[in-house]
């Protein structure tokens, strides 16, 4: 009986010996999951954190800067702070809601920005079309008056004018004016007219054929184009430094209308932004134009694209920037020699040394002078017509003496005074003698055209 006791009690003893390894095990294994549900709520509060500071840089950072790199390209625009703690799905949720948020500004920017072009157009058709008026009561004023403030409001008029036109053509509207095919010196001396600085615009004529014009559909926008850049050359130079303007004619290619200031000239960025604006871009919103809006090279931008012209900007050997205005070929036609030209039209450079080569033959030839005195006083003479020199040739002079030197708009103006004063004095005096019908006037050249207006 004593071993069966005894062999119970071993029984016994290696039953709870294998039960307490049991327990052990099982607590072993209970305080690994422990461990590993700590180690994964860890992990899952390291990502929740990361998660919770990702989407509030993207609130904060990330898509604001992504709206100011649409005005601003340059602008950096951030990534995922912490890429290694979010996961691939939720990194790209991030992105596209990056993306989404872009798109949406470039939408509303659209939306809004059409807005304010459909009514900025309405705005500028009706005041262009005031103005217009204006220009045509100060013209007949100009008539009927001899007050040099009529022509001081017609200049600001022009300006007005001016601006408003700009901005019609950035906003995609007709700019508004209708002309005939008009001399390509005349559009010149209509944009010099329409700036605030236009004493300071030398103007220099290198064109093989004087009679060379644009035609009529392209002729107003490049006056407001070269209006638009002769104003920026004037602005950002020194009032004491004149502007050059250089007209040149380049074989089948066209004419070339090259601009030079001594102004403060272009970083490297504000160049490439007006190279940009310049090509044409398919689109430009108000918005990215500055405060105030700086206009001028959008809006010669949209005239080169729709018009076919072309348009380079470099630094200019005077200090400032160089603008050259190409007018293609197709643009281009030759007017009819009946007309006469505007007195304010500089001649062509070239003309000046073949007509002082030209002169002396001619005065030996005809030693009589071409004006001649009648009872004291100077008078022209009727010459014997003779067929009409080659169109690029110039008229031979009479005396080798320079030509003199174009009218300034003040001079112009005390001309066409003195005639309206001349005029009415003639209708109330009794009537001259037949040798003083064709006296010239004080300045030896025709009254004609001195307004220098080109516009039809």
């Amino acid at each position: 009986m004593a071993w069966i006791v005894a062999l119970i009690a071993v029984v016994a003893a290696v039953t709870a010996v294998v039960r307490s390894q049991n327990a052990a095990r099982d607590a072993n294994v209970a305080w690994g999951r422990v461990e590993l549900a700590e180690r994964q709520a860890k992990a899952a509060d390291a990502r929740t954190a990361a998660l919770t500071d990702e989407i509030r840089q993207l609130a904060q950072k990330r898509i604001p800067a992504a709206a100011l790199a649409l005005s601003h390209p340059s602008a950096p625009v951030p990534g995922l702070r912490e890429a290694a703690e979010v996961d691939g799905g939720s990194a790209r949720l991030l992105t596209e809601a990056v993306q989404a948020a872009r798109a949406a500004v470039i939408e509303e920017r659209q939306r809004v920005d059409a807005a304010a072009r459909a009514a900025m157009r309405g705005t500028s058709a009706k005041i262009q079309s005031l103005l217009n008026q204006s220009q045509q009561l100060l013209h007949e004023l100009q008539h009927e008056y001899d007050d040099p403030r009529i022509l001081q409001l017609d200049f600001r008029n022009e300006l007005a004018l001016r601006r408003t036109q700009a901005t019609a053509v950035l906003c995609d509207a007709w700019p508004g004016l209708a002309r005939q095919s008009s001399p390509l010196v005349e559009i010149v001396l209509g944009a010099q007219s329409r700036v605030a600085g236009y004493e300071r615009i030398k103007v220099a004529n290198h064109l093989r054929d004087e009679w060379l014009a644009v035609v009529a559909r392209a002729a107003e926008p490049l006056a407001i184009a070269l209006a638009e850049l002769l104003a920026n050359a004037t602005a950002y130079s020194h009032p004491d430094t004149d502007v050059q303007v250089t007209v040149q004619q380049s074989g089948g290619r066209g004419a070339f209308l090259v601009v030079d200031d001594a102004g403060i000239g272009m970083d490297d960025d504000a160049l490439e932004r007006a190279r940009a604006l310049l090509a044409g871009p398919s689109e430009v919103l108000l918005t990215e134009l500055g405060d105030p809006p700086q206009t001028g090279f959008a809006v010669v931008g949209r005239l080169v694209v729709q018009y076919g012209l072309g348009c380079h900007i470099e630094p200019s050997p005077f200090g400032g920037m160089r603008t050259i205005l190409r007018v293609p070929a197709h643009l281009l036609t030759v007017l009819e020699d009946d007309r006469s030209l505007s007195a304010l039209v500089p001649k062509p450079v070239h003309a000046h040394t073949a007509g002082t080569a030209a002169a002396e033959p001619e005065a030996a030839a005809e030693p009589e002078p071409a004006v001649e005195q009648r009872n004291g006083l100077p008078s022209r003479r009727r010459r014997v017509p003779r067929p009409a020199p080659a169109r690029s040739a110039p008229a031979p002079a009479v005396t080798p003496a320079a030509p003199p030197p174009p009218r300034t708009p003040e001079q112009a103006e005390s001309s066409w005074a003195a005639l309206q004063q001349g005029t009415l004095s003639g209708r109330s005096a009794p009537a001259a003698p037949p040798e003083a019908e064709h006296h010239d006037n004080e300045d030896g050249q025709d009254d004609r055209n001195d307004q220098g207006d080109d516009e039809t």
